[in-house]
């Protein structure tokens, strides 16, 4: 049975369509990563899936409840990790969690307040307020507030948003773990590494609609090839050299001070310049040559 189930369901709020005849199917105990740029529909989604928002057209299923009807019972049954941070500094970190568990009728609050904190690897701070935690601490602690309740499937919104490198490791650690008890995750990202290290599959997502989907390694050999040539030059040059490996029905997209032409492998001869820098293809050849925008 599929976690998630969306069909053709459009979110508009004024003049702007934020999601658009959008279709999906998440499979129970996959993570699939929702990849695609700032306003591409992502969060959006995720308000939908949470009950937050209500569509304007289309069919919801999430664990076999239909939305917005049934999502109460939804709900129940997921865990959600915002974007933005909501936890209550007033109280302390066990204290968050307790009032989460008790919100969900966990049985042993106790105990599952003792779990969570293992899990963040919070339990010698769990009689500290959070305002006296760290960022990277203070993610941890609300990816652990969203499994209180052991949840069938769980929403990521950009759980690494902002986070300098190091504490986005620690948070991809956690959900590396998560991921392989079998839990459900659908993780809406921008970042590509992100997607490519922890989601099964992948779903590109652009004005509100999925433009593609895969594993990561079939996404990068359906779009991009095996190879990426990279080549650094004066503007002019770029220019020139772009229009001449689009005449010969190559692929080119910008990479910042330089152009990559995608799929290099099938240039003729002087269609690659000998001093371009040859790399395997990436996902981020894919994402910037679908959504015509640079990857983070």
């Amino acid at each position: 049975m599929a976690a998630i189930e969306l069909r053709n369901v459009v979110k508009t709020f004024g003049p702007i369509t934020a999601v658009d005849g959008l279709d999906l199917n998440v499979p129970e105990g996959i993570c699939l990563g929702l990849l695609g740029p700032n306003g591409a529909g992502k969060s959006t989604t995720m308000r939908l899936l949470t009950g937050q928002a209500v569509a304007d057209s289309g069919d919801l299923h999430v664990l076999g409840h239909e939305l917005p009807a049934q999502s109460k019972p939804a709900r129940a049954e997921m865990g959600v990790v915002p974007q933005l941070d909501n936890l209550d500094v007033d109280v302390t970190v066990e204290d968050n969690l307790a009032v989460y568990a008790r919100l969900y009728r966990v049985k042993d609050v106790g105990a599952a307040v003792d779990r969570c904190l293992d899990l963040a690897r919070l339990r010698d701070r769990r009689r500290d307020a959070v305002d006296k935690l760290s960022g990277g601490m203070r993610r941890r602690l609300l990816l652990a507030r969203g499994l209180v309740h052991e949840p069938r499937l769980v929403l990521l919104d950009e759980p690494t948003v902002g986070l300098d490198p190091q504490i986005r490791t620690e948070l991809w650690t956690l959900i590396g773990d998560l991921k392989s008890r079998g839990t459900t995750i659908l993780m809406s990202t921008h970042y590509i590494e992100e997607a490519e290290r922890l989601a099964d599959e992948v779903a590109v997502m652009h004005r509100g609609k999925i433009i593609s989907r895969g594993r990561p390694a079939d996404l990068i050999s359906e779009h991009a090839g095996r190879q990426t040539a990279e080549v650094y030059a004066p503007p002019q040059r770029l220019t020139e050299l772009r229009v001449s490996a689009e005449a010969a029905g190559l692929k080119v997209r910008p990479a910042g001070p330089a152009i990559a032409i995608v799929g290099s492998e099938q240039a003729r001869d002087g269609a690659v310049p000998e001093d371009a820098v040859v790399r395997a293809a990436t996902l981020e050849d894919v994402f910037v040559l679908l959504t015509g925008e640079e990857a983070e």
